[in-house]
């Protein structure tokens, strides 16, 4: 490619290159974007699959006779297997310790959120969360009203949307003394792409504090190392970092943190023995005793196959890949200026590449500085067959801070009259003055490439006035 932006791109980030196996693999694997002509660039939402991992799991359902893995038959012990080399598998990926941590699967990683919210001994404890955390793990926080624990949020701060230190000091060192405390917060933010210090954990852990660590916006395109850090509990949704098999996901929890959990029911799976008339049940050891029901043992296997795929690319330069495009995407959309000399969008986050994410987040503004609805860029960038995403991404926290609105208009709209029990986003948008309701989110993942970057970098353009 010889064309002048490209020279100028390979200037500004020299290692690009270096990440060609990925260029190779997309004419081969990942053909289908580019003969659709399509812009993909929501990689934060949902990975691409590779056609490779279709047809090995394909072939190996068309191969072989797979039962129902609660048995001892033949057909069960064969998906038994699948499915064990699976669980083994995805802690070798993470470097995890099995004498030390757990897979347990679910079906994606808010499943893997309320196996600890609703199992979590949170009465007279803390639940401390940070303002970026996606909605699943706010959610928690009703398990901790409901039993009694104080619940504490740290707020995120304008323009990069990180976490002022000393305040989490402050409040790490202020546990319960009375009851367990819960620490959560993301790796990576799905709204901002900041990237949060691991180094968070031990300090967590040093003042008595198990550690939830959201790493479902961090593993597609980041190595997560569970050996060198250890949370207590890390959700997965694997069709993020891979794009195949949907509705699968992971709880890697510590044993020892996990032998605190007590959960609030028994279902199929969970138990050794259960009885009706004697009014008792005896949980599994281990995984099995938060695995409800029967295992989706069928596609369970598609996930070793998406690991390796992973493994057999990199996880360096899958984020190198990502560390490139994000920077020329930041470098050139947040240079872009109407006639006038107002900029055309106003970024939500790092504005380099230290300490963050592929996933660059704004919102577009006219010539007059009046801010576009994110809804008619969406609608525009469909026109053009470019997938991003808008919104707040489940992530209000974060949108909140990003787009300015207050407790105090939070307080108003959430005690109006007549929406106790609904509060639609034109509800919302109302009670917020007019303020935009959300975001635009341009996410680079494992096989963008330069001209999906220069295809939104146009598109951009042609909303200057």
């Amino acid at each position: 490619m010889s064309n002048p932006e490209f020279i100028d791109f390979i200037k500004a980030y020299p290692t690009y290159p270096e990440t060609e196996i990925i260029d190779k693999l997309r004419t081969v694997e990942y053909a289908r974007l580019d003969l659709g002509e399509h812009i993909y660039l929501d990689y934060t939402g949902g990975g691409i699959y590779a056609e490779s991992q279709i047809r090995k799991h394909h072939q190996m359902l068309g191969e072989h006779v797979y039962g129902n893995p609660h048995s001892s038959n033949p057909t069960s012990l064969a998906a038994t297997r699948l499915v064990e080399s699976a669980r083994e598998y995805i802690l070798k990926f993470f470097n995890a310790d099995p004498e030390e941590y757990l897979a347990i699967f679910t079906s994606n990683a808010s499943g893997a959120l309320k196996l600890v919210g609703e199992s979590y001994p949170f009465p007279n404890g803390r639940y401390l969360l940070t303002f970026d955390n996606h909605n699943s793990v706010n959610g928690i926080r009703e398990f901790a009203h409901a039993r009694g624990a104080n619940v504490t949020y740290i707020p995120v701060g304008l323009p990069d949307m990180r976490i002022d230190a000393s305040q989490l000091d402050l409040e790490l060192a202020r546990p319960s003394t009375n009851g367990h405390n819960l620490f959560a917060y993301p790796a990576q933010s799905n709204f901002s792409s900041v990237k949060h210090p691991l180094e968070w954990i031990e300090k967590a852990h040093a003042h008595g504090w198990d550690v939830l660590l959201d790493v479902a916006a961090y593993v597609p395109t980041n190595k997560l190392d569970l050996g060198k850090v250890k949370p207590d509990f890390a959700p997965i949704s694997f069709y993020k970092m891979f794009g195949y098999p949907t509705g699968l996901g992971a709880l890697l929890a510590r044993k020892s943190a996990l032998a605190k959990l007590h959960r609030p029911w028994f279902a199929g799976g969970t138990i050794t023995v259960a009885s009706v008339q004697g009014d008792k049940y005896y949980l599994a050891d281990g995984a099995p005793a938060f695995e409800d029901g029967t295992l989706d043992y069928l596609n369970i296997p598609a996930i070793e196959i998406g690991l390796r795929h992973i493994e057999s690319i990199g996880c360096d330069v899958i984020s190198e890949r990502v560390r490139t495009l994000t920077g020329w995407l930041l470098d050139n959309l947040t240079a872009m200026k109407h006639s006038n000399g107002e900029p055309l969008v106003r970024l939500f986050g790092p504005n380099t590449t230290e300490g963050r994410g592929g996933a660059v987040t704004v919102n577009f503004y006219d010539k007059d500085g009046v801010a576009l609805d994110h809804r008619f860029i969406e609608s525009e960038a469909n026109k053009v067959n470019i997938s991003l995403r808008t919104g707040c991404f489940c992530n209000p926290g974060a949108g909140e801070i990003a787009l300015g609105i207050s407790r105090v208009e939070l307080d108003v709209c959430f005690t109006r009259p007549n929406h106790q029990d609904r509060l639609s986003i034109d509800d919302f948008r109302k009670c917020i003055d007019g303020k935009s309701s959300g975001a635009v989110r341009i996410s680079v993942g494992m096989v963008t490439n330069f001209n999906d970057v220069q295809a939104f970098l146009s598109f951009a353009r042609g909303l200057l006035s």
